[in-house]
């Protein structure tokens, strides 16, 4: 049985996570909104989070904390701080003179304590002298011996042995923000963000496949090393695809719905395939036939789901995809007559039937051109017997069904 402390250490991980995910996607809408696309933003690569822009380099740590905790000169969130970026200046890996370095905590920063003089320069607080004497008095004041905060100071004493000391470099360039926005508050932030991109009617679909979007994009550069950051360039050209697809007159087509497929043998019973299988449809095509219709009908679901439709939307659009039928049924029927053969039947039935598959497309909205979309309604619809393909397609289906049915 897993121990209750190991649990929590594992959630507070994990939503750690998620805030390092969620405030780097903030910081890269804030990035893009701010204009200009010279930037680019990495999450645990040099830091928690990493921006470049243009030749500025900014390096971030999170602190996520409960309410009500503090940050006092011997807090291990701020030391723990300080020994990454003490290490990172002495090896070289930054260069102090072109890199800010922020420490973003959800805690309070006490008045008159090291990082509450470490407050952004635009504060009127900030004395970077004061703080690192501070900082010098509460390491030599420690009597810790175990835990992490030796090695803190230790990697904090070391910056200053050697020719070059580097304290009073590295506390220079330190900028500390207390009281910040949580992961409940930065979501909250990210929504009102995307109610203005796309409206407050479409901003939670929005806000989900941008996230969705940018979640995996991170993954991507986390796990290869030396993954490219996400650019500007990069995120203005997805936020922008993803903002068309939101406008009035289109919807947004899921990657992981355009990419699904099927097996077809899982549809055999249904009736839009018994439909095909009348009129002499192959095998290949009615596979081919059963992807268009998961996809429509599950992207058509997720639609409805998220509020996205409009009221009466879908009955308009299949009463229009039904009256372009009718015309083209009725005159089937006619060139028919009542003496055609079953083989001429099913020969003119294939032919309304390659109209659905290679000339019907007919966009819920102006913009929405997926063409599974079109050719899975006409499956839908043709599974509730309200289309069709053979000229007899419903006495022939329920002679077929009725010992099922009655079974």
């Amino acid at each position: 049985m897993t121990d209750t402390g190991e649990q929590y250490e594992a959630s507070a991980s994990a939503l750690g996570y998620l805030f390092q995910f969620a405030k780097a996607l903030h910081i890269c809408i804030e990035q893009w909104m701010s204009g200009g696309m010279d930037w680019d933003v990495a999450v645990e690569a040099a830091d928690d989070i990493e921006i470049q822009r243009g030749p500025d380099r900014s390096l971030i740590q999170l602190k996520q904390r409960a309410e009500g905790v503090r940050m006092t000169d011997l807090s291990e969130d701020l030391w723990k701080t300080l020994r990454i970026w003490a290490e990172a200046a002495k090896s070289g890996r930054i260069a102090l003179a072109e890199t800010k370095l922020f420490l973003l905590t959800t805690a309070e920063l006490p008045e008159g304590s090291a990082a509450f003089y470490l407050q952004p320069r635009s504060s009127q607080h900030r004395d970077e002298d004061r703080a690192l004497h501070l900082l010098r008095e509460a390491r030599k004041a420690s009597k810790a011996k175990k835990g992490s905060l030796p090695k803190c100071f230790e990697a904090f004493d070391d910056l200053d042995r050697g020719d070059r000391p580097l304290q009073q470099s590295l506390i220079s360039r330190v900028e500390v923000l207390g009281g910040t926005q949580d992961i409940t508050e930065v979501r909250d932030a990210l929504k009102g963000l995307a109610a203005f991109a796309v409206g407050h009617d479409a901003a939670k679909a929005f806000l989900a496949r941008l996230e969705g979007w940018f979640y995996d994009r991170v993954i991507e550069q986390m796990q290869t090393p030396g993954g490219s950051p996400v650019t500007g360039i990069e995120f203005d050209e997805r936020l922008s695809d993803l903002q068309r697809q939101f406008r009035y007159d289109n919807l947004p087509i899921d990657s992981d719905i355009s990419d699904m497929t099927s097996d077809a043998s899982h549809s055999a019973d249904r009736k839009f395939v018994r439909q095909l299988a009348l009129i002499g449809v192959g095998d290949e095509r009615i596979g081919l036939a059963v992807r268009d219709y998961v996809r429509a009908f599950t992207q058509r679901s997720r639609w409805s789901a998220e509020n996205l439709l409009r009221a009466g939307e879908l009955g308009k659009y299949e009463r229009r995809l039904v009256e372009e039928w009718q015309s083209r049924f009725a005159e089937m029927a006619e060139d028919l007559g009542f003496e055609a053969s079953e083989e001429e039947k099913k020969k003119e039935a294939r032919l309304i039937y390659r109209w659905v598959d290679r000339e019907a497309r007919f966009p819920i909205r102006a913009d929405c051109d997926e063409i599974f979309v079109t050719k899975g309604s006409y499956h839908m619809l043709a599974d509730e017997l309200k289309v069709g393909w053979h000229p007899d397609f419903s006495a022939r289906l329920m002679e077929l069904l009725e010992p099922t049915e009655a079974h």
